[in-house]
């Protein structure tokens, strides 16, 4: 069976199944691996909030396309240095009619200053271009969840409306409850039971980044810096998020793994396909189940330092859980955020019933070879 992947390089140029894979995305303005902000701009752009706190300064870019890719072997060489996944960003020509294609780049790969000043409508230098230093820090974070974007750009002072990362308010209430539960046990460690309010004074808190004086005797106890502290509350807050999602996703897998064995895709495989798919159901159902589990074995990391701070009233565990968190939250993130993306673009693309919404078996076969890229791409990771 072939499949074609395209070259990528600095130089604009047509794409043909990026965004014939975006189009399927319908009205999805995003998942934890695309930010649509095209699909954003035909949803919001009469919203005067929109024209006021735009996401980006350039006008083309705010209408963009923004994945996280997991890269393939012919495009590793583009980069300076090894790594594994990328922000790909794809300028479209027209956003009305995505199937036109559009000029496409990887933040960091070589050549990207050279293709921010040809495409960027701005005189300035790059490095100290706003909108590139956003599209660096999108491209520091394993996912482009709503929440964690939202956080990470307020935290270094970029608010973008709101209507470019729209999180539920049933999500908050969710991550807030269960966010409100998990801090319980150190509020009363820190603060004894008598503070009536005060976990979820305080999970509101670390969950907005607002860093005050209340939060101070946990910084002394922990005897971390400034900015130790800071860094490490923003991968407390990724983990809490993460953990969240981690419940959630268990019942969206369940649902994945089910639907490997029962799915039935439109036409008949050549022998190729067919034998593929024999090999890949059961092969994909055991990927996701081993990356479950090796979420559950890094979570178990904050749980155990958690623990140790709150019941046994030991630091040390903990401290050192915030001063790794940075290396540990990527790693996490990147899992839940391969496994958040084939939990949502299964239910888009497979979770329809009607006949005429079945996937060809050609079709079918290539989304599981793109999960079995993306998962493949977490080897190793324990």
């Amino acid at each position: 069976m072939s499949r074609s992947r395209a070259a990528t390089s600095a130089a604009p140029r047509k794409l043909g199944r990026d965004l014939r894979s975006l189009v399927n995305l319908g009205e999805t303005a995003s998942t934890s691996r695309v930010l649509n902000l095209s699909q954003i701009h035909l949803a919001a752009a009469n919203e005067s909030d929109y024209a006021r706190r735009p996401f980006f300064r350039d006008s083309r870019l705010n209408k963009a396309i923004l994945i996280k890719h997991t890269l393939r072997t012919n495009e590793l060489e583009i980069f300076p240095r090894p790594r594994r996944t990328a922000t790909k960003i794809i300028l479209p020509f027209d956003p009305t009619d995505l199937k036109l294609g559009g000029a496409s780049v990887f933040v960091g790969q070589r050549g990207f200053d050279s293709f921010c000043k040809s495409q960027l409508a701005s005189n300035s230098d790059v490095a100290v271009n706003p909108d590139v230093q956003i599209l660096g820090l999108l491209d520091s974070i394993p996912a482009l969840d709503p929440f964690l974007v939202r956080e990470l750009l307020a935290r270094n002072g970029f608010k973008p409306a709101h209507c470019y990362l729209k999180i539920s308010p049933a999500d908050i209430q969710r991550m807030i409850g269960f966010a409100n539960a998990e801090i319980e046990r150190l509020v009363k460690r820190a603060f004894g039971s008598t503070i009536n309010g005060a976990s979820l004074k305080l999970a509101t808190k670390i969950l907005s980044n607002e860093l005050d004086q209340e939060l101070m005797p946990l910084k002394h106890t922990l005897r971390l810096s400034d900015a130790e502290f800071s860094e490490g509350i923003f991968s407390w807050r990724g983990f809490l998020y993460f953990k969240w999602r981690f419940f959630e996703l268990q019942e969206e897998m369940r649902t994945v793994i089910s639907g490997l064995s029962t799915y039935q895709p439109a036409g008949k495989p050549d022998d190729a396909v067919k034998a593929y798919l024999e090999e890949a159901r059961p092969r994909l159902g055991r990927s996701i189940g081993q990356t479950m589990i090796h979420v559950g074995r890094s979570l178990a990391v904050y749980d155990q330092a958690y623990a140790g701070l709150v019941d046994r009233a030991d630091p040390s565990r903990f401290r050192t859980f915030l001063l790794d968190g940075p290396k540990l939250f990527y790693a996490l993130g990147e899992s839940i955020a391969i496994l958040g993306h084939i939990a949502s673009f299964w239910q888009y693309r497979m979770g329809q019933t009607d006949l005429k919404s079945r996937l060809h078996v050609e079709d079918y076969a290539d989304i599981l070879m793109d999960f079995e890229d993306s998962l493949s791409s977490l080897d190793g990771d324990t």
